[in-house]
């Protein structure tokens, strides 16, 4: 150790400081002295004031210095004169200046525990990690005082701790040989490349520091101290096998069975790293071989997983169960399989783990070396009689994973010992379907080279062929077709490769299978062609390959639509475009009569309503029910058709069936800016119906003012009677539509006109119990003793009904009597007097097209094996990475908790209370939820319950098409 050869360790104070300060105190005092050494004596002394004088006065040098090469900073930093140490600076005295043993103002202010100076040289860029010619730091220094202020300020400001003395003597050594245990604690606390500082005795049982750990445990350190992560010193030197420390921290009181984060134990941590001695000295102090951290591994599984077969047949040996599983129902054989650990998954079949041993999720471990393409795992399984055959939850089985994965060498290997080949999945999947919509070419040739049928269907009908159209794989389509596929199979709803192809836009497949002789004109059950797909979902490049083709333009849906009705409906302008310049019947007429213009109206697809005129389309045509495309756009308020159809010489006074025109559809549904629109083409306002209804009345039902107001400002009639003689203020009365019934009387609406019953406005109101109504009609003088033809008043009418309120309303002042008397049953029954009404239904989805294939509907898209009810996995999920440098792992020991445990959460499989157990729509899974990425094992347990199947393309051997 520096300087303690010679019985002190402080090499400056002895060396440099002393001389000066004594050479000073035996100067003559008679003599006068110069002014250096007046300079260097004022610094020391703390006299500021003198300190100035002598710079000022006689130009003394501000880095003067001593014999010693001590100067007037030195000097202040030793005392604490913070006031002189900041003159100095200000005045350009170098704040790195080193005495003759190369000790600058830092090392002196660091050894003589003055920590405001260290701040003000720190502040002012003193070198932190400057060296004196012995190797001595600041840092040294003070850790060799036991100033802790200092070193931590040091420490913060960057000091290295690991910069030693040429005798090869660190900060930490010189604490702990002092004895000074909380500088130790500091230093060893700092010690850590890691994003988590760790405690001092983690750090110490990091580095297998026995004398460290000794002292700081001498100083009431719990042995059991815990990081933030939860782990303790045990753990830490569990993971990297330090016996030493691990043997001294359980005689000092360490628990050997400590459940840190999620219950792992150091045996855990000693088992996943594979430290064998570690192992043995555990168990022997005691350690419980069957722990389970909080998602059920154990010791075994943890060695299984990372491969560390003589850890395995340590633990085996000392009679661990071999059946233990965690919560997911993995067993130690299923991590072995999932790292590819040949070794000991060998250990672990010596000792009679069941080779079948399945998870909740019934995957066995040759599932798992299917899923990860471990050929050398899967081959020792099979070895050792592994069902080829075994069914996940799903009904997936090895080869179906395989297939998925495209893992042919497994594939070969799992046929060779005898897989079935025509297995199949709850919804009907066989490892060639799997293998068609995953884009396996080179799988695909070898199961068909094996006998796979080609044609073989799911639960809904579909083949591989399907598959391979539906996810865009054109060499899959290829091969298939070559191996005999029948090109036009059909499935449930009879949709054809074709179909799919065409609702996806798949052109290449499109032309693909037109080329190998697919019907160009199939239809689904709902008579739906490839073209109706193709137009209703605007695929342009395959409505032009279908048409080459010979697609007809005439063939309609069930619903009666052709190709050009779907392009109007979903505005696909293109296509519409295309079908009409191949001579598409521009005026075909659904099922309900309705044209392809009236649906383009219905949708507000002006481009394709310009477009269909421009190729004439008759604005003229009317519908079932009488409407025509101007009747759709008023009521559903699309002025920018409407006014295309009316340049076009739209009828504006075109009646229904029923007799109604476009204004009263405008009027009825308050549109005020289309009912101005038509009146500016010279709407009949008045126009009646065929039971009498005017614009204004429908606008008294449903209480639209604001058009109202529009229609009287233009001369409507506000009296108009219907057939049965009801005015709008009956209609406004019947319905309480009190802003209505202002408005009208407000404008001067006749308030005691009868209908042919008899009834008034106030008989209307006082028979649906319109209290307000009613009140508002008697302070306009409406008179409340017209009687009807039945000879009622209102208030007959209110009292027979029993509405009390509108009866205390009307008594004060009818003249009527209200009398209680005994009724005929016959009397009793009182008939309702309504208005006429609209009863014209009006043109809707289900009407102008019906129910769409499933197949073509994307509420009801067939999806494969959706990830979707997949939350996440528990520690046994987590993604491990064998070639890990443990020289970056570890170094903070949340690294430990990150390799056990997963901040998600595993999710059992729901039963479906389906006795038949089967799904129709997927694998046992929810398709609304979205995929969540997530760690190990998780893909492969995706395939034991169901997930998206996504199409890829894969490397390979390609197929020459003609």
């Amino acid at each position: 150790m520096p300087a303690a050869e010679n019985g002190s360790l402080h090499p400056e104070k002895d060396m440099d400081l002393a001389p000066i300060i004594n050479g000073m105190e035996t100067l003559p005092k008679t003599k006068q002295a110069d002014p250096a050494t007046s300079y260097l004596r004022a610094a020391r002394s703390g006299n500021l004031e003198k300190v100035l004088q002598l710079l000022e006065s006689t130009g003394v040098d501000v880095n003067t210095a001593n014999a010693n090469g001590l100067n007037a900073l030195h000097l202040a930093a030793k005392d604490g004169h913070v006031d002189i140490v900041k003159c100095l600076l200000q005045r350009g005295c170098s704040v790195n200046s080193v005495t003759k043993k190369g000790n600058s103002a830092l090392h002196i202010a660091s050894l003589a525990g003055q920590e405001e100076i260290v701040k003000v040289l720190v502040e002012n860029n003193a070198s932190i990690n400057i060296q004196s010619h012995s190797g001595f730091t600041p840092l040294y220094m003070a850790a060799q005082e036991n100033h802790c202020s200092i070193v931590e300020l040091l420490l913060r400001n960057g000091a290295n701790q690991l910069l030693v003395t040429e005798d090869g003597f660190s900060p930490l050594a010189v604490s702990m040989q002092q004895g000074h245990d909380k500088v130790v604690a500091i230093l060893l606390e700092n010690d850590t490349k890691g994003k988590v500082r760790l405690p001092a005795l983690h750090i110490a049982a990091k580095k297998d520091d026995t004398k460290a750990t000794s002292l700081l445990l001498q100083n009431d350190h719990n042995p059991d101290v815990t990081s933030k992560s939860g782990f303790t010193p045990l753990h830490i030197a569990a993971h990297y096998g330090n016996n030493n420390v691990a043997s001294m921290l359980v005689q000092k009181g360490a628990d050997v069975n400590f459940t840190a984060k999620h219950n792992i134990t150091p045996l855990h941590v000693a088992a996943k790293w594979g430290k064998l001695n570690m192992v043995d000295l555990l168990i022997q102090l005691g350690a419980n071989i069957e722990a389970k951290t909080r998602d059920g591994l154990t010791p075994l599984h943890c060695a299984a997983r990372s491969g560390h077969d003589h850890v395995i047949e340590r633990l085996l040996q000392t009679n661990t169960p071999r059946t233990l599983k965690t919560k997911n129902g993995l067993a130690p054989l299923h991590m072995a399989a999932q790292g590819d650990h040949v070794d000991a998954a060998k250990v672990l079949l010596t000792y009679k783990v069941p080779v079948d041993d399945v998870t909740v999720d019934y995957l066995t471990s040759l599932h798992v070396a299917a899923h990860c393409g471990h050929v050398k795992v899967a081959k020792t399984l099979l070895d050792h009689h592994a069902d080829p055959d075994a069914r996940a939850l799903n009904g997936f089985t090895p080869l179906h994973i395989a297939c998925k994965k495209n893992r042919i060498k497994v594939v070969e290997l799992l046929l060779k010992h005898g897989a079935s080949i025509e297995a199949t999945t709850e919804s009907g999947l066989t490892p060639l379907h799997v293998a068609s919509f995953m884009g396996c070419m080179n799988i695909a040739l070898v199961l068909v080279s094996h006998g796979a049928y080609p044609d073989a269907s799911t639960v809904r009908g579909e083949s591989p062929l399907h598959l391979a159209a539906r996810a865009n794989q054109s060499d899959l389509v290829r091969v298939l077709v070559r191996s005999g596929a029948t090109v036009d199979s059909k499935a449930r709803h009879g949709q054809t490769p074709l179909h799919v192809a065409c609702r996806l836009g798949h052109t290449q497949i499109v032309t693909l299978l037109l080329q190998h002789g697919a019907s160009v004109d199939t239809t689904t059950t709902d008579l739906y062609t490839p073209l109706h797909i193709a137009a209703k979902e605007g695929h342009d490049e395959v409505a032009t390959a279908l048409l080459e083709s010979g697609s007809s333009l005439v063939l309609t849906t069930k619903k009666g639509f052709t190709p050009l009705h779907l392009a109007a409906k979903y505005g696909n302008i293109t296509v519409a475009n295309m079908l009409l310049e191949k001579g598409a019947p521009v005026n075909s007429q659904g099922r309900n009569g309705v044209t392809p213009l009236h649906v383009a109206s219905h949708y507000n697809h002006q481009d394709t309503v310009f477009l269909l005129l421009d190729n004439g389309a008759s604005p003229h045509m009317a519908a079932k029910n009488g409407y025509t495309p101007l009747h759709i756009a008023a009521k559903k308020n699309q002025l920018d058709v409407a006014t295309t159809l009316l340049m076009n010489k739209s009828d504006v006074n075109a009646e229904s069936k029923a007799g109604f025109s476009p204004l009263h559809l405008s009027a009825q549904e308050g549109h005020e800016q289309m009912s101005e629109l038509l009146l500016e083409h010279k709407s009949e306002i008045n126009l009646q119906s065929k039971n009498g209804l005017t614009p204004l009345h429908l606008c008294a039902q449903e209480d639209k003012v604001n058009v109202a107001s529009l229609l009287v400002d233009n001369n409507a009639n506000i009296n108009a009677i219907t057939k049965t003689g009801f005015t709008p203020l009956h209609v406004a009365s019947h319905y309480g539509q009190l802003n209505m019934v202002r408005f009208l009387l407000d404008k001067g609406a006749a308030v005691d006109v009868q209908t042919s019953s008899g009834y008034t406005a106030l008989h209307q109101a006082a028979q649906q119990g319109h209290t307000v109504v009613i009140t508002l009609l008697l302070q306009s003088k409406a008179s409340p003793n017209i009687q009807n033809m039945q000879g009622q008043t209102p208030l007959n009418i209110a009292h027979r009904l029993g509405y009390i309120s509108v009866v205390e309303t009307l008594k004060v002042v009818s003249e009527t009597t209200i009398t209680t008397t005994t009724t005929s049953t016959i009397e009793e029954k009182y008939k309702v007097i309504a208005p006429e009404s609209m009863q014209e239904t009006f043109m809707s989805d289900s009407e102008d097209e019906g129910d769409e294939d499933p197949m073509l509907n994307d509420q009801h898209q067939y999806r494969y094996m959706t990830v979707d009810d997949m939350k996440s996995l528990g520690d046994d999920s987590l993604k491990i990475d064998v070639t890990r440098d443990e020289k970056t792992d570890l170094a903070n020991d949340s690294a430990i908790a990150n390799e056990y445990v997963s901040n998600t959460h595993y999710v059992s499989p729901q039963y479906s209370p389906n006795p038949s157990g089967v799904s129709l729509l997927s694998d046992n899974i929810d398709i609304c939820r979205s995929p969540v990425n997530i760690g190990f094992l998780v893909s492969f347990l995706v395939d034991a319950r169901g997930g998206a199947m996504r199409g890829c393309r894969q490397s390979g051997v390609r197929v020459a098409g003609s």
